[in-house]
C-alpha cells in the first residue's frame, strides 16, 4: 500500500484526546453568571417579550427636563422614540435632535415595591462621552426626610468618560457623594459595553451585596448605628434610565457627533424569601 502520508493512531489514544478536550472546553465554559439565594422565590419580573411599548401595569415614567438635580441635559419622556421593546429587549433611548437631547426614565413608582430581596438585571450599557445609564432604587416614602436621609441604593451606574467601568454605591445622610463620604465600589468590567452582563443586588436588613455575572463586587454591612448610616429598612423602588451629560455624566462634556445612545435591559426579575 503506498503511504498517503495519514498517520492512524490506536482508538485508545484518540478517545483519551477527545476526552481532554471535552474537560478543557468545560474548564473554558462561563461561569454562572446569576447568584439567587438559595431559598429566595422569584416575586416579580418582566422579560420584555412582547414588543412595543413598556408595560403600564409594571412600569411608570419620569417626564421632563429640569435637570434632574445633577444639570443634567436631557429632557425625559413617555413616548415610543424614546422607550420601546423589540426582540425581547427594552431600548432606552437618547436621541440628540439639534443639540436638544430627549431620554426615557422607567420606574416601578406606583406599580411595585419592595423591602429587601434580590434583584438582577441583565442589561447592556452604551458607548459614548456623554452617557449616564444607571439601575437605582429610591425609597416610596421619605421616611427619615428627604435626601439622602431615606436613602439611595445604585445596583449600577456607567459613565461614557470612563468607559467600561461599573459603579455601586449607596447613599444616606451619614454616607453621600455631597459631602464626599458615599459608600461604594467601582472596577473596569471588560466588554460591558459590548455585551450584555448581569448586574444584582441582595438586600436584608443586615447588608447590601452587589455582584456582576455572579461574582461579589461590593458590600456595605449595616453598622447598626441609627437611620443616618442605615436607612434600608423601608419599601424601595426601581428606576433604569440613561442621562446625558449632567454634573458626573458630563464632566468631560457631551461628544457633539453622538446622534443616539441605546441602553438596552434583556430582562428584570426580583426575587424574596419563601414565606
Amino acid at each position: 500500500m503506498t503511504n498517503s502520508g495519514v498517520r492512524y493512531y490506536p482508538f485508545a489514544i484518540v478517545c483519551a484526546v477527545i476526552m481532554l478536550s471535552v474537560l478543557s472546553c468545560s474548564a473554558m465554559e462561563e461561569p454562572a453568571v446569576s447568584a439567587v439565594p438559595e431559598g429566595m422565590e422569584l416575586v416579580w419580573s418582566d422579560e420584555f417579550d412582547v414588543d412595543g411599548a413598556p408595560d403600564e401595569s409594571k412600569w411608570n415614567y419620569s417626564t421632563g427636563g429640569n435637570g434632574w438635580g445633577n444639570g443634567e441635559a436631557q429632557r425625559y419622556t413617555n413616548t415610543r422614540d424614546n422607550s420601546f421593546i423589540k426582540n425581547g429587549i427594552l431600548n432606552l433611548v437618547a436621541i440628540n435632535d439639534g443639540g436638544l437631547w430627549t431620554s426615557a426614565r422607567l420606574k416601578t413608582e406606583y406599580r411595585a415595591q419592595w423591602t429587601y430581596g434580590y434583584f438582577e438585571i441583565r442589561a447592556r450599557v452604551p458607548d459614548g462621552v456623554g452617557t449616564w445609564p444607571a439601575l437605582w432604587m429610591l425609597p416610596v416614602y421619605n421616611q427619615y426626610g428627604t435626601w439622602p436621609r431615606s436613602g439611595e441604593i445604585d445596583i449600577m451606574e456607567h459613565v461614557g468618560h470612563d468607559p467600561d467601568v461599573i459603579h455601586t454605591t449607596i447613599h444616606t445622610r451619614a454616607f453621600n457623594h455631597a459631602i464626599g463620604t458615599q459608600k461604594g465600589h467601582h472596577e473596569r468590567i471588560a466588554g460591558a459595553r459590548k455585551k450584555f452582563q448581569v448586574y444584582a443586588m441582595e438586600w436584608d436588613e443586615n447588608y447590601i451585596q452587589w455582584y456582576i455575572n455572579g461574582k461579589p463586587f461590593y458590600r456595605y454591612d449595616n453598622p447598626a448605628l441609627g437611620t443616618p448610616e442605615w436607612p434600608f429598612d423601608i419599601p424601595y423602588y426601581l428606576i433604569m434610565n440613561l442621562a446625558i451629560g449632567g454634573s458626573w455624566g458630563g464632566q468631560k462634556g457631551i461628544d457633539p457627533k453622538m446622534k443616539k445612545a441605546v441602553f438596552e435591559v434583556d430582562y428584570v426579575r426580583v426575587y424574596q424569601k419563601a414565606p
